[in-house]
């Protein structure tokens, strides 16, 4: 594998779209079209990279007939994968989408325990990839499942660094915190994750700036923060970038953030500086909420629209 990039997320899911015209609580309501494909953050930061030409692989943890369905799914895609087997049963998440109201409602469900043993093994599978193999970056995305050790990401950073990849970590709270310590060479989370990190509220751009700061101070090497539709914010030392978002009218945002995470990356490994990389993250970020399946981008779609993102230096 050529310039590899890591993806590996404790919690992969199978996800559920379903489109109704209108939806109405309390009673019967039936489904214009229903999808179903393979997600969770890591996984569909896999397959954003695979469509933009990276050569990703997958890894997490995969149980029961739901976690035999994602690796079906990443099989007929083209992305190459390597999980650990576990007896709890992959999670099912449902987004449900009104087009009577442009809204989109997610249903989460919540992850579960796994035995101790399973991070042992997939400790391993990033040791055996990061040293074998020329992996580029090692992304880490999403929560990790309850009782799991939350220095995991900080363990991952550590042995990126060690290999020379980009150690990117997309979380927050306590696992983030501890992963500051390794010294990441990016952080990504969202302005609410932001805020849920630093333990304040954020309300406005002055206080996301000083939030971020605050990630440098603590280890990170950049932080890019995302915020939905709106402006997203880059620094890295004393460099600043603002970067505006194409004006859509949007399908379906879920997995924006991890389609924003794979193209920056994609661009770092290629030596693109921070506010570039968020140019590309950007794009794919909004031709991820043009599409009803997260991840199910198209390469022509992220290069057009990378075109109408603007990027200042502030």
């Amino acid at each position: 594998m050529s310039q590899a990039v890591l993806c590996v997320g404790p919690t992969p899911a199978v996800q559920r779209v379903m489109v109704f015209r209108k939806l109405t609580l309390d009673t019967v309501n039936r489904a214009l079209i229903t999808l179903e494909s393979a997600a969770g953050k890591s996984i569909n930061v896999a397959k954003v990279l695979q469509v933009l030409g990276a050569n990703a692989l997958a890894t997490g943890f995969l149980g029961g007939d739901r976690g035999a369905a994602v690796r079906a799914v990443l099989d007929r895609q083209g992305v190459a994968h390597e999980f650990v087997a576990v007896a709890t049963p992959t999670r099912q998440c449902v987004t449900v989408i009104d087009e009577s109201t442009g809204t989109q409602t997610e249903l989460v469900e919540e992850s579960q325990p796994v035995e101790p043993a399973a991070y042992d093994r997939l400790r391993a599978i990033l040791r055996t990839r990061l040293e074998t193999e020329n992996c580029r970056a090692l992304v880490m995305s999403g929560t990790l499942t309850p009782e799991g050790p939350v220095g995991f990401y900080a363990e991952g950073t550590v042995l990126a660094r060690q290999t020379a990849a980009l150690a990117v970590v997309d979380a927050q709270g306590a696992s983030l915190q501890a992963a500051l310590e390794a010294r990441p060479s990016l952080v990504k989370p969202n302005r609410p994750e932001l805020a849920a990190t630093v333990g304040r509220e954020l309300p406005d751009d002055r206080a996301v700036l000083g939030a971020m700061a605050e990630l440098l101070e603590r280890g990170a090497e950049r932080v890019i923060v995302t915020a939905g539709k709106h402006p997203v914010l880059a620094l890295e030392g004393p460099r600043l970038w603002r970067v505006t978002l194409p004006p859509i009218r949007a399908v379906n945002p879920i997995g924006s953030g991890d389609a924003f995470t794979a193209a920056a990356v994609w661009r770092l490994v290629q030596g693109d500086d921070l506010g570039e990389a968020c140019r590309w993250g950007a794009a794919a970020g909004t031709a991820n909420a043009l599409t009803l399946m997260a991840g199910d981008v198209q390469r022509a779609e992220v290069e057009r629209l990378a075109r109408e993102v603007t990027l200042e230096r502030i």
